[in-house]
């Protein structure tokens, strides 16, 4: 099918999704009769290009063009798979779902943003109710993964796996959700939460501020890499889960919580915690507070992904599917990506260590072209680093585009010396340069030794490709 999606509904969430399509390589097609709706969902894409790149890697599909329309009829048309986020009412959505099956494709799946309702309750009196699932994202959609899938009792196992195909193209984590209830399951989390802050707020035990540094310097970090029940699993000790439950479940029946009553909202209680909430957070306006959530993130989430834990495991997976193979161009193009948050120094430049990162990984990059690549090295056969010379020749900064560029100066026997350019994408200004020279080693001997006779092959070729003599290096710079 096409690499097209509707938004219906342009909010926050509708806002989110949009971005997310279209800068995973999908057009998107908009529909929100909000006059204002262009305007609030350039901003939201404005944020997401700036973070969700910064997640990656290596150079994103080639952005899908977004497009807004006057009528749902015209939005879905062509569209492969359909987006509802228009408001959490029963009649609106039914109307809405009724209008974009009336001019859909048969063959494309609708996903409702709702956060409560069920698969049944959006499919009645539908068309197809087989072509209506839920797909309940999370704020912000273009960098929080998770999508609560629950297609319900009548459902079409075709639909469901187009669905789940889509979201996780695009780099989501869509969870099934095998059972209808109210609220998915995620929601009922929180919403249990909520309460349970409502009322610390209300009987002034806690303020807003504390309840939220209660989560953020404690278990919400175990949560980001474990979730609830591993992290449960492992407070259990050597003994495990079963340990844990033992020693801590007769605690249920004590009376802590308060989860099965709710506080009545009075306008007392929603002054208490709007005015809580201003002292805490109100120096901020929406949008630094926005960026701020990306920032963190995208630095939570790369950390993650440097271990393979929990969300990063996710996005170093879907990295994986984005890398594509180099060209054999003169010089080669070993890097494409954006410099993340995590790499920035206090001036807001990239930190001078990162450069040595981003040149090795040009290096790997070149390895895995010639064939030196992790199956390589499992047999026991490596390049090592011998010697770099980095030139730091303008400032990069957080955010921007970088390319690098790698010419091979020497291949000859067990020798490898490689020219990276690191440049900004905008305008090819070169930002560093560093000369690497490298030896090939035996990982059983620790000693330099030929390479291969396939790797050598190679990297002569490459090496003659490229023009390559030992005293053009210097020319270079």
């Amino acid at each position: 099918m096409a690499k097209v999606a509707a938004i219906i509904g342009g909010g926050v969430i509708g806002g989110g999704w949009a971005a997310r399509f279209a800068i995973m390589g999908w057009d998107v097609r908009i529909f929100d009769p909000d006059p204002e709706a262009e305007r609030k969902m350039s901003e939201v894409m404005a944020n997401a290009e700036r973070s969700l790149p910064m997640l990656y890697d290596v150079p994103l599909p080639a952005r899908g063009k977004m497009t807004f329309h006057s009528s749902i009829a015209e939005a879905v048309e062509g569209a492969s798979y359909v987006q509802e986020s228009v408001p959490e009412r029963l009649e609106i959505k039914h109307k809405t779902l009724a209008e974009i099956q009336k001019h859909l494709d048969p063959e494309a799946v609708i996903g409702s943003s709702t956060s409560g309702f069920k698969p049944s309750e959006l499919q009645e009196g539908a068309k197809d109710p087989t072509q209506i699932l839920v797909a309940h994202p999370f704020n912000p959609v273009y960098l929080v993964p998770l999508v609560e899938l629950v297609p319900g009792d009548n459902h079409d196992p075709r639909a469901v796996d187009w669905a789940r195909t889509v979201l996780t193209e695009i780099g989501m984590y869509p969870l099934v959700v095998s059972a209808e209830i109210d609220a998915h399951i995620a929601d009922r989390f929180l919403e249990a939460v909520w309460r349970e802050a409502l009322w610390l707020v209300k009987d002034g035990i806690a303020t807003t501020e504390e309840i939220d540094n209660a989560i953020r310097y404690g278990f919400g970090l175990r949560w980001a890499q474990m979730g609830l029940f591993e992290t449960y699993r492992v407070a259990g000790g050597e003994a495990g889960m079963r340990h844990f439950m033992a020693q801590f479940g007769p605690a249920l029946k004590w009376p802590w919580t308060k989860l099965m009553d709710v506080p009545e909202f009075t306008d007392e209680l929603v002054d208490m915690i709007a005015n809580q909430s201003d002292a805490q957070s109100g120096q901020h306006s929406i949008r630094e507070l926005e960026r701020l959530r990306d920032n963190n993130l995208v630095a939570i989430m790369r950390a993650l992904k440097g271990q393979g834990a929990g969300a990063g495991l996710l996005i170093k997976d879907h990295d994986a599917t984005l890398r594509g193979a180099l060209e054999d161009s003169v010089p080669l193009v070993t890097m494409q990506r954006k410099v993340p948050v995590d790499w920035g120094d206090m001036n807001g430049h990239m930190n001078e260590g990162r450069y040595g990162q981003v040149f090795s990984d040009a290096s790997e990059e070149l390895m895995a072209h010639v064939g030196a690549d992790q199956a390589y090295v499992d047999a026991g056969n490596s390049y090592f680093t011998v010697e770099t010379s980095v030139k730091y020749l303008v400032e990069t900064h957080i955010g921007e585009d970088i390319t690098v560029e790698t010419t091979v100066k020497l291949g000859e026997g067990k020798k490898l010396r490689l020219w990276h350019e690191m440049k900004r994408q905008s305008d090819g200004e070169i930002l560093a340069t560093c000369d690497q020279f490298l030896l090939h080693v035996s990982l059983e001997t620790r000693r330099s030794c030929p390479p291969l006779a396939h790797v050598q092959e190679a990297v002569e070729r490459l090496a003659k490709a490229h023009g390559s003599t030992e005293g053009n290096v210097q020319g270079s710079e």
